[in-house]
């Protein structure tokens, strides 16, 4: 069996083992489950029905992560993406006004449309012509962003209407009697994330994963001993997996195949696609690239070797989500902690998608691991893809200025792919009023880029 795995995933070149590839995998899983909970929840805002998208999103997720292992030998998966979810179901449906069939066909469009785009010169030359120093900074960016969603999702950071952004006030919600649900799920989170420092210290296998299973346990017993007490309709779930209706798979008949073509010549159905489009390339080229640089894949002149078959498996599961009756899938920034637990091929990915299909069986269990033990990942992990921020060179106004936008873009708007674009944009507006030697640095395709990025904000 080794010797099949090694063969295929080539462990040992990528200075990787099996143990290794199988934590990682378990971890990024993981880290990941909470979508499996939360993409039912808002699709069935705009009329689908929730059980069915439990079970579309562990397909769509089990199978294109299946793609992306065995065709790029990559250590990425493939899941429902927040946001576009959110896109699909409160502006798409709610707001616009259209049906949820109409907004499959529009995701199944775009992923048609980046189909075509994936498998033509232009995917490589947008990934080859941004600079390194945008590459770094997406990877750092990226880092500051799942670290935010980690932070904003255990409680420890709220809104705040003075401030946009607060932290939690311990002293507030014991006062007013939340702090058995609001408080302790924040003090856990923050405790889990000391864990996995400690434990990654220490150099312990599995740190981020025994992290999580660890502050997982101790939220166990604040629940039991009255500590934490489960609140549903304020998102604070049992700890405790219910498995009293038995096991079961809920089917997918009420959402499968449920197109509706009938608006596709109208502006608003293409104004969709193209904001769907728009979203799904530039963040899947952030992510990808961020962790690919995080996990050691990227070549030496910074371009990704198997990009196209990244890009082509994101398009096809798209496609396949949308027949199967939910928003797009994409490459979601949790990969970076299996990254960092050292997963360096297709092997740990293929482990993720086993635990995916096994979700259909014990969807109880994995559904019972809560946020806030699960965001102490996210939080190491991006503590863990700041290190690429030495490698930009601040001194040179014109590299360092567009590299901590595009870094602080990123949390500050809750978007990678904004990050992206006010990068890519401020680089090149930076160095073409610089003189003729920076402006030597700006490759044609980065002009059509900014171009494309500041049409997209007029327009879309």
């Amino acid at each position: 069996m080794e010797k099949a795995i090694e063969g295929w995933f080539h462990l040992k070149e990528r200075g990787t083992s099996v143990k290794t590839e199988v934590i990682a995998g378990m971890t990024t899983f993981v880290t990941i489950a909470y979508i499996l909970a939360v993409n039912p929840s808002v699709l069935s805002a705009a009329g689908l029905d929730s059980g069915a998208v439990f079970t579309a999103s562990a397909l769509a997720a089990f199978i294109g992560t299946c793609i992306m292992a065995l065709t790029t030998n990559y250590p990425f998966i493939l899941a429902p993406g927040l946001g576009l979810n959110a896109y699909f179901a409160y502006t798409v449906v709610l707001d616009m006004g259209y049906s949820w069939q109409t907004a499959l066909a529009a995701v199944f469009v775009e992923g048609v449309i980046f189909l075509l785009l994936s498998l033509t010169k232009l995917r490589n030359m947008v990934i080859d012509a941004i600079p390194s120093s945008l590459k770094l900074a997406i990877t750092a960016g990226i880092g500051l962003f799942i670290a935010l969603i980690g932070l904003k999702g255990a409680g420890v950071v709220v809104s705040n209407p003075a401030t946009l952004v607060g932290m939690i006030n311990f002293h507030a919600s014991a006062t007013q009697g939340t702090f058995t649900t609001a408080g302790i799920s924040a003090i856990l989170a923050l405790v889990g994330v000391l864990v996995m420092a400690v434990l990654m210290a220490k150099g312990v296998k599995g740190s981020i994963l025994l992290g999580i299973l660890i502050t997982w346990g101790l939220g166990l017993i604040c629940q039991l001993a009255g500590i934490y007490v489960p609140q549903p309709d304020a998102g604070y779930a049992s700890l405790i997996p219910d498995f009293s209706h038995g096991i079961s798979i809920p089917s997918l008949s009420p959402i499968l195949f449920k197109f509706d073509f009938s608006h596709i010549a109208e502006v608003g159905f293409v104004t969709v696609v193209f904001a769907i489009l728009f979203t799904s390339l530039f963040d899947t080229i952030g992510t990808v690239l961020g962790l690919a640089s995080k996990a050691n894949l990227l070549e030496g002149d910074g371009s990704l070797k198997k990009a196209k078959g990244t890009l082509v498996t994101q398009s096809v599961t798209t496609m396949l989500s949308a027949a199967l009756g939910i928003s797009p899938t994409c490459v979601p920034v949790e990969c970076a902690a299996g990254i960092t637990e050292g997963g360096r091929t297709g092997f740990s990915s293929l482990v993720a998608a086993a635990f995916f299909l096994l979700s259909l069986l014990l969807s109880p269990f994995f559904l019972a691991i809560p946020i806030f033990a699960t965001a102490p990942a996210l939080i190491v992990v991006g503590f863990s893809m700041m290190g690429a921020l030495f490698g930009v060179d601040f001194s040179d106004i014109t590299e360092g200025v567009p590299a901590f936008v595009c870094t602080i873009a990123m949390p500050f708007t809750y978007s990678i792919a904004e990050g992206m674009y006010l990068g890519v944009i401020a680089y090149v507006v930076v160095n073409l009023l610089c003189g003729p030697e920076k402006r030597k640095k700006i490759s044609p395709m980065m002009y059509v880029l900014a171009i494309a990025f500041l049409i997209k904000y007029v327009l879309i």
